[in-house]
């Protein structure tokens, strides 16, 4: 890959071509490759166009992102926003490679068995969201007590986005008070599972 890569770049182009760069690597020299990518953009200022399938890839590296399907493309924007919040149901099968794994899938299942009460609310946050103190400000503000039971923050070139699972137990009117206070602070949320 880095011979194709010099290779490329003696030909000292304007935009270079990487059509599926990290397939069949393993995860070291991927992050190699990745890096030495991050770095050509940043020291060449040189336009990177990366096709690839693998999400983890695209949120390590890319500003920008194209979803194409049958020849066409069904969705582009920048990488956080389109993780935030795909609209095409392949763009959110994609994401979900690395917002729904099948740890986080199996501990949702347990969750939902071990939290019998309250509600279980999965809240997505993006960009600056991830350092605000949503969840004391929770407990502080509508008399409930919230348990972080799952989570996961991951960083990409816009910004951080990470999803939390906490359990929300209290009076309904307080739960729904504290959910609605999410929104207001543009943290989304879904909610897995109500036992009240």
């Amino acid at each position: 890959q880095r011979v194709g890569i010099a290779r490329a770049l003696a030909n000292n182009p304007e935009v270079l071509l990487c059509d599926e760069a990290t397939s069949a690597l393993d995860p070291e020299t991927t992050d190699a490759i990745l890096d030495l990518l991050v770095d050509i953009n940043e020291r060449l200022g040189l336009t990177i166009v990366l096709i690839t399938h693998e999400m983890h890839v695209i949120r390590k590296i890319c500003h920008r992102v194209a979803v194409m399907e049958a020849g066409e493309i069904v969705e582009r924007g920048e990488v956080l926003q389109v993780f935030q919040a795909p609209q095409a149901a392949i763009t959110k099968k994609f994401v979900s490679q690395i917002t729904d794994t099948k740890e986080t899938q199996d501990t949702v299942a347990q969750i939902k068995t071990n939290y019998p009460t309250g509600q279980l609310v999965k809240l997505i946050f993006v960009g600056e969201k991830t350092e605000q103190p949503v969840i004391s400000h929770l407990v502080k503000q509508f008399d409930v007590e919230v348990s972080i039971v799952h989570g996961n923050i991951s960083q990409t070139k816009n910004g951080a986005y990470g999803t939390l699972i906490v359990q929300i137990d209290g009076t309904q009117t307080n739960v729904t008070e504290a959910l609605r206070y999410l929104n207001t602070v543009e943290v989304q949320t879904e909610v897995i599972a109500n036992a009240n």
